[in-house]
């Protein structure tokens, strides 16, 4: 009886193992089911997009020229300030000092350029009188009246009393030119004092204040910068970091829209007014600035803000479209399968090697990139058809059908962009490759 059970144990065990083996033999044998979406006819626009930083037109730095502690603040943050307004005062006693001493020092120059000048007057009258004794001796001389030893005494006298001029007309000149040294150190003191008072260079708005009452400022080696001022935040730019690659399809005058953290529902609109050529250069990626000028006349945007930048560069209206997912869907064919289907649809492969179905092309031979690719529409009976296309614009989720090379596609087409369900494992080999697509970067796919 124990063998009779045993026995139909083993029978038991054997159906259920051929009951697995053939439920796991279907499974393996089920169609993959395709996930797709229908082709469209409407308006598509290529746009480039970018991240940039709201700025004000005009940004004015105002710093101070003189060092001191700050004695009183008249501006503060958002403050409205006009052209001229004092915003801050610097304690101005130590300038007021040397103002005072420099002032005393011009009189003390002075002083000494009237004695100098007197002294000169003096210097030139002696040399007059013993001009005259010269010239008087001289003519006795002559006639014997005197002896010689008195005209070189006279003549002597002369010289010494001439030099003695030279002497002070030189000390006359010197001491002027301390008269303009003094004068001139009255100036920067007054200056300095001046600079105490710190004023606004232009109308605007304070964004920035670096200071507090009673903290001292050194301008040593560089003017410290105590206000930042905007001048007019009605009126705005974005500098916009554009990749090198869009930078061709960018110029003057082109509109733009971009949104706002601050105001995500909200597009504002701007125009391009420059590319800057100044490139800049991280981990080898190299970006220009793009200034986008727009109106700001409620003052909603800040400067600071982060913008998304949208700017079209090319327009199509009333085309077929498709998704982008269905130019980087590749069937779960073999080579020889792929191959087939290319055949049957008048598909004449580029090269060698590609991708495993050549959904979206990779590399053209040649220098000139093309524009084409290989999509999969379902047909009438679920099977998978081959799509040879050439590519228009894109705007990041959806692709212009330029045109029809092999097969047909039509708006309301359904095409594969992906698949689930499928067991069978993919061929080590690739299919033939149809050429590249747009030197392999197409705008909105993969970036």
């Amino acid at each position: 009886m124990k063998i009779i059970k045993n026995k139909w144990s083993i029978i038991a065990g054997l159906l259920i193992a051929i009951v697995a083996l053939t439920a796991f033999k279907f499974e393996t044998k089920k169609a993959p089911q395709y996930f797709a979406e229908k082709v469209q006819q409407g308006d598509i626009q290529d746009v480039v997009q970018a991240t940039g930083t709201i700025n004000a037109v005009t940004t004015v730095q105002v710093g101070s020229q003189v060092s001191g502690t700050i004695q009183t603040l008249n501006a503060d943050f958002n403050s409205h300030v006009k052209k001229g307004q004092v915003i801050a005062k610097i304690d101005p006693s130590l300038f007021q000092g040397a103002l005072l001493q420099a002032k005393a020092d011009l009189a003390d120059a002075q002083a000494n350029l009237v004695a100098a000048k007197a002294n000169l007057e003096k210097a030139k009258a002696a040399e007059a009188q013993a001009k005259l004794d010269f010239d008087r001796y001289a003519e006795l001389a002559k006639e014997g009246v005197v002896p010689t030893q008195q005209l070189d005494t006279a003549k002597a006298t002369y010289q010494t009393d001439a030099a003695a001029t030279s002497a002070a007309q030189a000390q006359v000149t010197q001491a002027a030119a301390q008269v303009q040294q003094k004068s001139a150190a009255l100036n920067v003191a007054q200056t300095n004092l001046n600079h105490s008072i710190i004023t606004s260079p232009i109308d605007g708005t304070v964004v920035a204040r670096s200071v507090d009452v009673g903290q001292t400022v050194a301008a040593s080696l560089q003017a410290p910068t105590l206000f930042t001022i905007a001048q007019d935040l009605t009126k705005m730019q974005v500098y916009v970091s554009t990749d090198e690659s869009d930078v061709g399809s960018i110029h003057a005058g082109q509109q733009v829209n971009f949104t706002v953290d601050a105001f995500p529902n909200q597009k504002f609109s701007g125009k391009v007014s420059a590319v800057r050529l100044n490139a800049t250069t991280v981990q080898n990626v190299v970006t220009y600035t793009t200034v986008v000028d727009f109106d700001n006349p409620e003052m909603k945007l800040f400067p600071g803000m982060t913008a998304y930048v949208n700017i079209p560069v090319a327009t199509a209206s009333n085309v077929v479209k498709v998704p982008n997912g269905a130019l980087r869907y590749k069937p779960d064919l073999t080579a020889d399968q792929v191959s087939a289907l290319y055949q049957q649809a008048g598909i004449v492969p580029k090269g060698a090697a590609g991708n495993k179905g050549g959904s979206k092309t990779q590399q053209s031979t040649g220098t000139q990139p093309s524009t084409t690719a290989v999509i999969w529409k379902l047909g009438n009976n679920k099977q998978l058809e081959p799509v040879q296309i050439k590519l228009g614009i894109t705007d990041h989720t959806t692709t212009e059908v330029a045109q029809v090379l092999k097969g047909t596609i039509n708006s309301g087409d359904q095409v594969v962009t992906g698949a689930a369900g499928s067991t069978q494992k993919a061929a080590s080999t690739s299919a033939p490759g149809m050429g590249g697509s747009r030197g392999g970067s197409i705008r909105g796919m993969g970036r």
